[in-house]
């Protein structure tokens, strides 16, 4: 297998995770929702197997996202993937956290941007 399926398959079995973490499903749950195996759910999510049109479509309406949700930053050339922007581990954790603590987490980084901004501000009136 070349590099670019490699890495095609790598980034989709990550959204494939991402959309399923987020729907709050354990991989056996999404595996018995998907009459499929949960080794199979696994391979998909580490990029190791991929699925037919049928199977990503299955996953699509079992997740309730839709293909651009996989497939549309490798389409953009111009969009970089989301875990280049933010760290998996930081996205992992996130997708765990409840509502209300999801709310919290925005709310903290809007704050911290507009210190930033300020912060920046003041530097450019000392110099």
């Amino acid at each position: 297998m070349k590099d670019v399926e490699r890495n095609l398959r790598k980034h989709i079995g990550k959204k494939i995770k991402l959309a399923r973490m987020q729907a709050e499903y354990t991989q056996e749950q999404l595996a018995e929702k998907l009459s499929l195996s949960t080794r199979y759910i696994s391979q998909l999510e580490r990029g190791i197997a991929f699925g037919s049109a049928t199977t990503i479509t299955n996953i699509c309406k079992a997740l309730n996202i839709t293909s651009d949700f996989l497939f549309h930053d490798l389409i953009q050339n111009d969009t970089p993937i989301i875990t280049d922007l933010v760290g998996q581990n930081f996205l992992d954790d996130y997708l765990k956290l409840d509502y209300y603590n999801k709310i919290v987490i925005n709310t903290i980084a809007k704050e911290l941007v507009k210190l930033q901004k300020e912060e920046a501000k003041n530097l450019k009136k000392k110099a």
